[in-house]
């Protein structure tokens, strides 16, 4: 891996984390009559606290999508995992909770668990790219779970609710980063032209705005240590099974890399979960204001 590409990953893991704190502080407000509708959107939008931080999170798509442009999925997913830390440094920056044991042993997971993973996985490019069948099906797979978690959440959405939304939105940014790099291969083969007469882009839109509905609907009905975590462990884990299901990425396949990169996902699993049930992380308690009391007056 490039030194760019990491730096390209890792700056957006940046934007990323920090953008998803300050989301979830103007979301944690809005009326619950506008969960999972585009009215959540058009509310939150008049709140300077979520601009910024969409802004932010705006910010992080662009460097990821510069760091798919040089890497493979495989290998810049699961460094976007990552935004995890730079949350945690500002939840625990707002919230005064010192790391402990607990947030160490997050943060050491995770760092670890990404490192055996790219160590041990190596993963590269390949010429094995899937015909439109195995591509569909796959697409398919993915939309068709976020689709059904979807509705298990929109009946349970003060309980398992916003985990529920929170899996389905990461597992369609992962769909999104994987459908980046093909927008973005097509775009230096022949341009525009070319990167537009393909149903890539407009994908990229749809889950884009798709996805951002369920992860404000997520951070408006619980705290963002509910959310978070399923949301960073869920794209890393779509984003590498769609590089290597239909982008053609590669993986080192013998028993021992195979049980090394298991391993590393379990780690990066395990260490988001303990960053994400952090105290330090917001607990979203107090009472429920209306976005206009957190509009400049």
């Amino acid at each position: 891996m490039s030194v760019l590409v990491l730096a390209l990953a890792v700056g957006a893991a940046c934007c990323l984390g920090f953008g998803f704190v300050l989301q979830q502080n103007a979301a944690q407000h809005a009326p619950l009559s506008d969960f999972l509708s585009p009215r959540l959107l058009l509310d939150l939008v008049r709140v300077p606290r979520w601009l910024a931080g969409m802004g932010l999170m705006v910010a992080g798509m662009v460097l990821g999508a510069l760091a798919l442009g040089q890497g493979e999925v495989s290998q810049v997913e699961p460094l976007l995992a990552t935004n995890l830390f730079f949350a945690m440094a500002l939840s625990r920056w707002q919230t005064k909770q010192s790391l402990g044991r607990q947030g160490w042993a997050g943060i050491t997971l995770l760092a670890g668990g990404v490192t055996a993973f790219m160590v041990a996985g190596r993963p590269r490019g390949g010429d094995d790219v899937a015909g439109p069948l195995r591509h569909w099906l796959i697409v398919g797979i993915v939309v068709g779970m976020a689709l059904l978690l979807t509705v298990f959440a929109k009946r349970s959405r003060l309980s398992a609710g916003p985990t529920l939304l929170a899996i389905a939105a990461g597992s369609l940014y992962g769909l999104q980063d994987a459908l980046t790099r093909v927008s973005g291969e097509r775009f230096r083969a022949d341009g525009f032209a070319h990167l537009l007469t393909g149903w890539q882009p407009y994908g990229v839109l749809v889950l884009g705005v798709t996805g951002l509905i369920l992860v404000q609907s997520a951070f408006e009905t619980a705290p963002l240590r509910m959310s978070l975590p399923a949301l960073t462990a869920a794209q890393p884990l779509a984003g590498i099974a769609c590089g290597v299901g239909f982008l053609g990425d590669q993986l080192r396949t013998d028993a021992s890399a195979l049980a090394w990169e298991a391993c590393g996902l379990a780690a990066i699993v395990a260490g988001i979960v303990l960053l994400g049930l952090h105290p330090a992380m917001p607990s979203g308690a107090g009472p429920k204001e209306s976005v206009r009391d957190l509009q400049p007056h």
